[in-house]
């Protein structure tokens, strides 16, 4: 079983940047696809953003689209959300989540794909 922990979080100003990190404990990280997801207080848990296993393969939602990249270093048992340009609408506490199965863009966005959920990081965006 894998354990992961989200750190990078923080207070920033719109428009700034932070890095997200997921770290994998227990299991390596290359044999999980991961995603990142978001929830903001009284809002479901929204998809972010995912990478499969070799990292060959990425998906995001359509409002972090050219300011949020999702990459991951294996060797580092790590997977990074860098976050750029950001707004007050992306203050949210974000979870990492991994899955073993084969990676599919169909449910790369679901919730309810993935096994393990760290528990998340805040991010919180001044305007």
């Amino acid at each position: 079983q894998v354990q992961l922990v989200e750190s990078g979080g923080g207070l920033v100003e719109a428009g700034g940047s932070l890095r997200l990190s997921c770290v994998a404990s227990g299991r390596a990280i290359s044999l999980y696809n991961i995603g990142w997801f978001r929830q903001a207080p009284g809002k479901e848990r929204e998809f972010v953003a995912a990478v499969s296993k070799s990292g060959s393969a990425t998906a995001s939602v359509d409002s972090v689209k050219g300011r949020f990249t999702i990459s991951r270093d294996n060797a580092k048992n790590t997977v990074f959300l860098q976050m750029n340009s950001l707004k007050p609408e992306d203050t949210a506490v974000y979870y990492c989540a991994a899955q073993p199965r084969l990676y599919s863009t169909s449910y790369a966005s679901s919730a309810s794909a993935y096994d393990y959920w760290g528990q998340g990081t805040q991010v919180t965006v001044s305007s």
